[in-house]
């Protein structure tokens, strides 16, 4: 791709470093940039500084938030005693979304996986087990994805747990195997979290 200009080519090669931006996509979205008022890109730059130099992570749950703990985390009348586990910030903005769920999260920030060199101290399990452990948690929902990966995760969290006094359960495999879970339907994911099964259950299948 041959460019006129160094500025726009630069501006191209720093949008397509965003996911499923490819470099024809990057140009378009960087050339419609330059139609718009200098304002607009001014209010668009000062959106993203802002939020990459002010954003939190809730000291509770691990999710994205304005202020130290979350408002779903702050929220009273949320339960208190049932955390569902999911892989990243995402899944929690799907599962919201369903209008179902009324406890807490826990986010993960990832799942293991070897081959990409992700092991179980660079997530946030041990925050998890200690919660476990102050026995305020009567059950752990596993609502990672449904891949070898999440699969490993959710059983190395149950071995931590499993001697502590708290159900382990897993949504019900409404998701298809190897489905990432932000991509289900809302109606889907809500099923599957109403028909959770036991954990123990779930590892007949794995």
């Amino acid at each position: 791709m041959e460019f006129s200009s160094k500025l726009l080519e630069r501006a191209v090669n720093e949008m397509a470093q965003l996911p499923g931006i490819g470099k024809r996509t990057a140009l378009r979205l960087v050339l419609h940039l330059l139609k718009q008022p200098k304002e607009q890109t001014e209010l668009l730059t000062s959106a993203l500084l802002k939020m990459r130099e002010e954003i939190k992570f809730c000291k509770e749950c691990h999710n994205i938030s304005d202020v130290d703990v979350c408002e779903i985390c702050a929220n009273p009348s949320r339960d208190q005693s049932v955390i569902c586990v999911v892989e990243d910030i995402r899944d929690v903005m799907a599962l919201e979304n369903t209008g179902i769920f009324k406890g807490l999260y826990h986010v993960l920030g990832g799942k293991i996986s070897p081959i990409d060199g992700v092991g179980p101290s660079q997530l946030n399990i041990h925050s998890l087990v200690d919660k476990v452990k102050s026995g305020s948690v009567k059950e752990v929902i596993f609502a990672l994805s449904s891949t070898m990966e999440g699969d490993t995760t959710n059983f190395y969290i149950y071995k931590q747990i499993k001697d502590c006094e708290v159900t382990t359960s897993a949504i019900a495999r409404g998701i298809a195997i190897g489905d990432e879970l932000e991509y289900a339907d809302e109606v889907t994911l809500g099923r599957s979290l109403m028909h959770r099964i036991p954990f123990e259950s779930s590892l007949k299948n794995m």
